[in-house]
């Protein structure tokens, strides 16, 4: 199997965790009512900590090792501001999106990665499509109960839009492996982009969620979450 048809599938692959995240959360109820509610608090601290683990274990380290501090910083500034701004204008039009958004952030640059991870290492991009796959699961699952709990739409469009975007992966793995394979400065500011944004929704957004009054249990998904990306990012750098 070439190269370019491996990133074509494991970044559909990495994808579709959306779209099956999002049928998991379309379950109408836990039983009992306590639990499903445990539940629910607890994926999204997980999707919170999947999220910090990327940025701390993948888009960052990546992110910094092609650029000077003065680009970094700026990359990093600019994707929080950005995200910022788009926070305030979802605000101001009602519609939090934040779940949604950050799950795109995280996927479309890793995704992007993959694909220039495999012009130097097959293994190494396996095991970060692997990683890629685990962190949507919950995102997944987390956006869709944001959408559907402030929105309008139907549970068969959400996650039949959930399934369309699952396309970017390869699209954007591809682009990876042909155009920026040779521009490593490009893609590291990508990276540090969206690490940037995705550290702003997380602290603004992600974790306020998470949070159960009289409950202690679901902020151990952020633990584990984060844990996910450990072991992840040891697998990868062994």
């Amino acid at each position: 199997m070439s190269g370019l048809t491996q990133i074509v599938i494991l970044t559909l692959i990495a994808g579709l965790a959306m779209p099956i995240g999002a049928s998991l959360a379309a379950v109408e109820r836990i039983s009992p009512r306590w639990l499903e509610t445990e539940v629910r608090h607890g994926v999204v601290a997980f999707g919170g900590g999947a999220l910090l683990s990327a940025v701390a274990l993948v888009l960052v380290p990546k992110g910094v090792s092609n650029l000077s501090p003065l680009l970094v910083a700026a990359c990093f500034a600019g994707g929080g501001g950005l995200f910022m701004m788009l926070d305030i204008r979802l605000a101001a039009n009602k519609t939090p999106f934040s779940q949604l958004t950050a799950m795109l952030s995280d996927f479309v640059p890793e995704a992007l990665a993959l694909g220039a991870t495999f012009t130097v290492s097959a293994e190494a991009g396996l095991l970060l499509a692997g990683i890629i796959a685990l962190q949507n699961l919950p995102e997944g699952f987390n956006a869709f109960r944001e959408i559907t709990a402030s929105t309008g739409f139907s549970r068969r469009q959400i996650v039949g839009a959930f399934t369309l975007m699952a396309g970017l992966g390869p699209i954007v793995g591809v682009t990876g492996y042909f155009v920026l394979s040779g521009y490593p400065q490009i893609v590291s500011g990508i990276m540090l982009f969206a690490a940037g944004g995705i550290l702003y929704i997380v602290f603004e957004d992600i974790a306020p969620q998470s949070r159960l009054k009289n409950h202690w249990a679901p902020p151990l998904g952020a633990v584990a979450g984060f844990l996910l990306g450990v072991l992840g990012h040891m697998a990868v750098g062994a």
